[in-house]
Order: C-alpha cells, then sequence, then structure tokens
C-alpha cells in the first residue's frame, strides 16, 4: 500500500508544482483557459500559490509530517472540486479531465495518507 501512496503522492507533487509554475509564468494555455471558464486573471497567482502550497505540504508529509500531509492532500482535494465546478458552471467541458485528473490524484493521496 505505501507504493501506491508514494505513487500517487509523486505524481500530484509533480502536477501541482508543474502547474504552479505554469500559473506564476501565466502561461498561455492558463491564461486561455482561465478566460474561457470566467476566472479572473488577477487571482492566477493565488491559485499558482495554492497548487505550489499543495504539492510542498505533500512532500512534507511524504518525509514525516504527516498531519501536513493530509491537511495539504485534503486542500488540493477541495481546489480541484471547486475547479470542476467552474468548469461545469461556465460549460467548459472540453478539458474538464484536467482537473478531474488533479482531484483524482489528489484524492488518492488524500486516502492513501489516512489509511497509513
Amino acid at each position: 500500500m505505501f507504493i501506491a501512496y508514494l505513487f500517487c503522492t509523486l505524481v500530484a507533487i509533480a502536477l501541482n508544482g508543474g502547474m504552479a509554475v505554469a500559473d506564476f509564468a501565466r502561461a498561455k494555455f492558463v491564461l486561455a483557459n482561465s478566460a474561457e471558464v470566467n476566472f479572473p486573471a488577477s487571482w492566477i497567482p493565488l491559485a499558482g500559490a495554492s497548487k505550489a502550497a499543495g504539492a510542498l505540504g505533500l512532500l512534507l508529509g511524504l518525509l514525516g509530517a504527516r498531519a501536513l500531509g493530509i491537511a495539504a492532500a485534503l486542500c488540493l482535494v477541495l481546489y480541484f472540486i471547486a475547479a470542476i465546478v467552474v468548469h461545469i458552471r461556465a460549460r467548459v467541458f472540453h478539458n474538464i479531465a484536467f482537473p478531474a485528473m488533479y482531484f483524482a490524484f489528489a484524492a488518492a493521496s488524500l486516502i492513501f495518507a489516512l489509511a497509513r
């Protein structure tokens, strides 16, 4: 079970860390997606900081700060539920798989962390 926890958490760290970098760099696809779902461009740095904090919390959880890892996973789960809701409300379904995938890895990390 530890291998599954490790795999899911490392993937979640990589996904969220990578997207945080894209948010901070204001990548074209980030700006286009945020405009399409009516997410204010001024909030993109906050979204990047949230993803970066989540990735860091997951990493610290792997390194022994179990409660912090659980809290980070829970926050990422809630964040990506909100992202999915934003996509649904804007009726943007062509790329909803991305926040759904991020949600799935955050949820798996949370479940495995709680089971340990």
